[in-house]
């Protein structure tokens, strides 16, 4: 039986034409949607009196399934309070170690071409406002303070009274994905895209049933969150397979290693739930090369999905324009293409043109996002490229090696890193030393959700990247050393602490400007979203 009867009653909604972004840059044209009415101070207070494991970080084993998982009982209870409002709307899951966020992004506007109304809800840190965390309707723009206030009071009451029932227990998280949800319902939106937070078995986004539940996507499997998450890969794809849910279809980005899909696929056989990969042998993805739109770099690729076991799976298309630079986002569209083919094959309907518009459509901040130039003369670095992406693990930073390489095959490059403390900093600092004609490299310092104490050090960053390059056999000059960043005569990296961002990017201009002469040159930024959030803030406020 079809599990589509809601999106087969609902007609397509009529919308006005998207305004074409020429003239003005699509950073500000991001940052208007964030900054053209205040932010629900009072929303935010609340959320910011409950624990916050963004701030703190995640306790031990919090995301395993086992007793020392976080209660997924209570944010049934706060669901029940709630009248569950998740039962009330069709739900696509989508958890992973990697790319789980730009996938939701691209299933969402593929979804909004085809003229469905969408709620679209990520677990991923925000650029400007918490709004951003949360979309309704067909726009894909962050919920608006007068929408989020409104439902904020409405609920307040159920609330407060199961932070006291719970005995204060109930965390940041929680309580935002249950606003989420219940926005979702109040906006009767067609179908939602849900972007698990850790794991996925005991994350507060796992109330979804199998009788709401559309499709889960699993899209990576990686060693974030080691500890919280029990410690090894194979514990990590246990919990994220928790979100498979009975008779459900899932979509595997992957590749995975084999004992790790071995795990996904045993569980999706014990929940007989039909799995498509988008590994599979029968899809074929490339990159063309890079073209100029609007000013800025995209990537043209061809996407061909053949599939025909579980489901018969067909689409091809040509010449496709990306904004999303890097073969990594090219497996996430094709991920989310597949997951919008499982939609069709169960009754959706999705026309070619949709995914192709759903994908060229999506564009996200500080993922492999290349400045302006009118917005690098903005920053006070005229004539600059800079590359904004928050990679912060292993796996990312390949990733945005392979980008920066693509885009800029023999540039100079000048890294400015600023890192959470759970990080695996001496694998991240190896994919760069390994994979780019590095320069210098400038270790910073950003807060991580507005607060310092999981910040790690630029001194002991700077320590970890000395590690590294003494383990690859690279040599270096850094702070303390004799010689410093104004040695020229020496073909060595540079390692520079420096007490902020700003100063950073500053620095690594010059040092560019001196040692590149008469190659291309390239400051990346990364390590986290964090300290991309603080320089598209310096942007803004400019």
């Amino acid at each position: 039986m079809r599990f589509w009867p809601l999106l087969n009653r609902t007609t397509k909604r009529n919308h006005p034409k998207k305004p074409v972004i020429h003239s003005l840059t699509i950073t500000r044209f991001f940052f208007s949607k964030y900054t053209e009415e205040p932010e629900p101070k009072e929303f935010i207070d609340y959320l910011d009196s409950l624990k916050n494991y963004e701030k703190l970080g995640v306790p031990k084993d919090a995301g395993t399934d086992s007793d020392d998982g976080l209660d997924l009982g209570r944010m049934r209870r706060l669901m029940d309070r709630l009248g569950n409002p998740q039962s009330k709307f069709k739900a696509v899951h989508v958890a992973g170690t990697k790319g789980k966020g730009s996938t939701a992004a691209f299933l969402s506007n593929i979804l909004r071409a085809e003229g469905y109304s969408v709620g679209c809800y990520t677990s991923s840190p925000h650029m400007m406002s918490i709004r951003e965390r949360i979309s309704l309707g067909q726009s894909g723009n962050p919920v608006s303070t007068k929408t989020l206030n409104k439902l904020f009071h409405m609920i307040k009451p159920k609330l407060d009274e199961a932070i006291q029932l719970e005995n204060g227990s109930l965390t940041h998280f929680e309580v935002l994905t249950a606003t989420a949800l219940t926005l979702m319902a109040e906006e009767k939106v067609d179908i939602a895209v849900i972007e698990a937070g850790l794991g996925g078995a005991r994350d507060a986004t796992n109330i979804l049933c199998s009788s709401e539940l559309a499709a889960s996507v699993i899209t990576t499997i990686g060693e974030e969150h080691l500890a919280a998450l029990g410690g090894s890969l194979e514990s990590i794809a246990v919990a994220k397979s928790g979100i498979i849910k009975h008779g459900r279809p899932v979509v595997l980005g992957g590749p995975f290693l084999p004992h790790v899909d071995c795990i996904l696929r045993d569980k999706a056989s014990v929940m007989c739930s039909p799995v498509v990969s988008a590994s599979d042998a029968g899809i074929r993805t490339s990159i063309k090369g890079l073209v100029i739109l609007d000013g800025r770099p995209c990537q043209l690729s061809d996407i061909m999905i053949q599939v025909e076991r579980d489901f018969p799976l067909f689409i091809e298309l040509s010449d496709v324009k990306l904004r999303m630079l890097g073969r990594h986002q090219l497996h996430n569209a094709s991920t989310a293409a597949c997951v919008a083919l499982c939609l069709r094959d169960q009754g959706c309907r999705i026309s070619d043109k949709s995914i192709r518009a759903g994908l060229e459509n999506t564009f996200l901040l500080g993922r492999s996002q290349f400045l302006s130039s009118k917005e690098a003369e903005v920053l006070g670095l005229p004539g600059a490229t800079i590359l904004l992406d928050g990679a912060h693990t292993k796996d990312s930073a390949k990733a945005l090696v392979d980008t920066v390489r693509m885009a800029f095959p023999d540039a100079r490059v000048a890294l400015v890193v600023a890192m959470a403390s759970d990080k695996d900093h001496l694998a991240f600092a190896k994919e760069f030393f390994s994979g780019l004609q590095l320069e210098a490299v400038f270790l910073t310092e950003a807060d991580i959700a507005g607060a310092k104490s999981r910040t790690t050090p630029a001194s002991l960053l700077r320590d970890y990247w000395i590690q590294a390059s003494e383990e690859l056999g690279i040599d270096t000059l850094h702070d303390g050393t004799e010689k410093n960043r104004d040695s020229l005569e020496e073909n060595k990296i540079i390692l520079v602490t420096e007490k902020s961002p700003d100063v950073a990017m500053r620095a690594a201009n010059e040092t560019l400007g001196r040692r590149a002469g008469n190659h291309s040159s390239v400051i990346v930024v990364t390590g986290s979203l964090h300290i991309v959030s603080s320089l598209l803030a310096s942007l803004q406020s400019a």
